[in-house]
């Protein structure tokens, strides 16, 4: 047995017990409108974000705002031939080039302008990541109220990588000065989607 599985054997065999996760109330204030508490919020963080009826409205948005990408990529083939469609099994080295990435969501949180993803959505986990602008696509009826219900949703999912997003890239490390795209995406344009109109 080499050093590498003695460990993760080690680790394996030592996990804790799996106990339920807490009853908490729910102390957030009740958001009544959560389409426009999760606009407000993700513009306040430097996101943008537009209501839009169709697929085809995101690419014109997009055309108008990026006119300088000389490569877009996307998960969703309804995106082709506009953008590039990134398949899964390809060398994630492929996307370092990328200008624009669109990714779908799973669902967005009102209170604080996140959007979740999984590898099951994403295919690629850098993706989101290692792209100049990021845009992720929600259903307007997938916008939920707060953390409390997103972990209601996802608290006994089973899936190898999640992850919130909420904004752009930031970072006020450097003399408390706020940097945009320090280490990830320059910009995140969320489009909020009618289910039905895509």
């Amino acid at each position: 047995m080499s050093s590498r599985e003695k460990i993760l054997s080690a680790v394996k065999n030592n996990q804790p017990d799996f106990c339920a996760l807490p009853t908490l109330e729910n102390f957030v204030q009740a958001i009544t409108n959560v389409v426009e508490k999760y606009k407000t919020v993700l513009q306040s963080i430097g996101g943008n974000v537009y209501e839009v009826n169709s697929f085809d409205e995101c690419i014109d948005i997009i055309k108008a705002h990026f006119t300088d990408a000389k490569r877009i990529v996307s998960i969703d083939d309804a995106f082709v031939p506009f953008a590039e469609l990134f398949q899964s099994g390809k060398d994630a080295h492929l996307l370092q080039d990328v200008d624009v990435a669109i990714i779908p969501t799973h669902f967005a949180v009102a209170e604080n302008g996140s959007v979740w993803i999984t590898e099951d959505l994403i295919k690629e986990r850098v993706l989101p990541f290692i792209c100049q602008h990021l845009i992720a696509i929600v259903d307007k009826k997938n916008i939920i109220a707060t953390m409390h219900d997103a972990y209601e949703l996802i608290g006994d999912r089973d899936y190898g990588f999640s992850s919130f997003i909420a904004g752009p890239s930031k970072t006020a490390d450097i003399e408390q000065s706020l940097v945009l795209g320090a280490h990830g995406p320059k910009t995140m344009t969320v489009f909020i989607v009618e289910p039905s109109r895509k």
